[in-house]
């Protein structure tokens, strides 16, 4: 592999590791965003604009970088500008940084990996190619699959950018609306001096609901070998 081809996968090395001797984690917390809560409001009020910029270039750092913290971030954009603009604004920003991350490791270790892992992922490829688009979707709806680990498996396995950029800013809709809201509220609960855990976000009711968009989306594949099956 060339220098050139390796030189972004480099500099994203350099950059989360940057990231975590510098402890920028300690930033993206609950704790952090309740202590500094008055702060950061006076700011969104006085520089609404710079703020929203502010906000989706951080959150594109975050997810480029997989650095953990992206569903406090999340919060932080309804609780900063309200349900609407915050969830538009983290929709934006982890479309972004997921594409930056796609986009290095295609061009800088996908072609190696898929090289040297043989058969078996040719196989998988192969098969994630042809419903790429309704396999990403059902891995963005569905909570259970890391992030960073969504963003790189599409690389990997061949996907072309438009359907990922696609299915990725689709996928993260629900999720991003229901934190987004519980986001907005959390005003109060900082004001009653309740703890909060990401845990409360993810309820039964929202786990189910989830689970049956990802099952829906499915569909379209099931139907496709039904078909094939059936001739």
């Amino acid at each position: 592999m060339s220098l050139k081809r390796l030189a972004p996968l480099l500099a994203l090395a350099a950059l989360i590791a940057a990231a975590f001797y510098l402890r920028v984690d300690q930033y993206l917390a609950l704790d952090a965003l309740r202590d500094n809560r008055a702060a950061l409001s006076e700011f969104v009020q006085s520089h609404s604009v710079a703020a929203a910029c502010a906000y989706v270039l951080a959150y594109v750092g975050v997810v480029a970088l997989s650095l953990p913290g992206a569903a406090v971030m999340t919060l932080a954009g309804g609780f900063l500008f309200g349900v609407p603009l915050g969830a538009t604004l983290t929709i934006i920003g982890a479309t972004v940084g997921a594409t930056l991350l796609f986009l290095i490791a295609r061009s800088a270790a996908g072609d190696v990996l898929r090289e040297r892992a043989g058969p078996f992922l040719a196989r998988m490829a192969d098969g994630f190619r042809k419903d790429a688009f309704n396999y990403l979707l059902f891995l963005r709806l569905v909570p259970v699959f890391p992030f960073w680990a969504v963003n790189l498996a599409p690389a990997l396995l061949g996907m072309r950018m438009k359907p990922f950029v696609a299915a990725t800013a689709i996928g993260v809709v629900p999720g991003t609306l229901v934190f987004a809201a519980f986001g907005a509220s959390l005003g109060e609960i900082f004001d009653a001096g309740a703890d909060v855990r990401l845990q409360d976000v993810f309820s039964p009711t929202l786990i189910a609901a989830l689970l049956g968009l990802g099952a829906l989306s499915l569909l379209p594949v099931v139907l496709r070998r039904l078909r094939e099956r059936s001739r």
